[in-house]
């Protein structure tokens, strides 16, 4: 089961970071755009993380 959160906090944070970043880039708005990358960043780490647990 925990295979599954991390998948789902994974897309999450994917996508909670392309929005950010997408209205950063909407509104001018640098701050809220490296916020998004850094969200995006997060979600592709816990993915990666995920695959190394799934690989065990």
């Amino acid at each position: 089961m925990s295979g599954l959160s991390d998948k789902v906090k994974s897309a999450v944070n994917k996508i909670k970071g392309e929005t950010k970043d997408q209205v950063g880039n909407a509104k001018n708005d640098p701050h809220l755009q490296a916020e998004g990358k850094v969200d995006k960043l997060k979600g592709n780490l816990q993915d990666g993380i995920s695959k190394l647990k799934n690989d065990r």
